[in-house]
């Protein structure tokens, strides 16, 4: 087991349920994925600076990365609809508590003047994006062998919304008279970031 991840459940599950009230220890939110981006707006002039971006990408992650495309043609930046303009990877499990173990301890106190990161950078929905303005902290990167320096954007994605949002429906649900639409409704609509936006009237009124 990575050491992250046995330090969450051996330590931080139990802090928060003291700390938060938590019944059970499946409420304490936890992190889901974190998702790695690196968007490269040379591409569209030249493909090999896009095959190195992916490498660099699979070095650092330890995974294979996929292209986005550009979703909707704009004439100013000369991009054309379904363009490949960049490159990311998602980590879970085992490899997701590996990549933030030595995001941590190894490539963030490598960056220069590190002052810390952002405490404002959390979206509201128990997300939270960092920027990264050189590859080469990564001690996998050999800064010799790298055509030029690229950032990349790391989201860390939580259950902690999700879990709020669950038990305000499930508080709504009570408070609506039996046989009623919306409750079909509701029970059969997955509970994901999608139709936040959806109950937000409803729910925070």
């Amino acid at each position: 087991m990575a050491r992250l991840k046995e330090f969450y459940y051996d330590t931080i599950v139990e802090a928060m349920m003291k700390k938060f009230g938590y019944k059970n220890a499946m409420e304490v939110p936890k992190l889901e994925k974190i998702v790695i981006n690196m968007g490269i707006g040379e591409a569209k002039e030249n493909a090999k600076v896009l095959e190195n971006a992916v490498s660099d990408m699979e070095i650092i992650s330890g995974q294979k990365a996929v292209l986005t495309k550009a979703k909707k043609s704009v004439a100013n930046f000369k991009i054309r609809e379904g363009m490949n303009i960049g490159c990311k990877t998602t980590l879970r499990g085992e490899k997701m508590y590996e990549f933030l173990d030595r995001l941590v301890n190894l490539a963030l106190p490598r960056v220069r003047d590190f002052r810390g990161v952002n405490p404002n950078a959390f979206d509201g929905r128990g997300n939270y994006a960092l920027g990264i303005k050189e590859q080469f902290i990564f001690p996998e990167i050999e800064y010799d062998k790298i055509d030029k320096t690229r950032g990349m954007d790391v989201i860390f994605v939580t259950t902690a919304i999700q879990r709020r949002l669950a038990a305000r429906i499930n508080r709504f649900i009570k408070l609506l008279p039996i046989g009623s639409m919306m409750i079909k409704a509701i029970i059969l609509m997955p509970v994901t970031t999608r139709n936040i936006r959806s109950f937000k009237l409803i729910l925070w009124s």
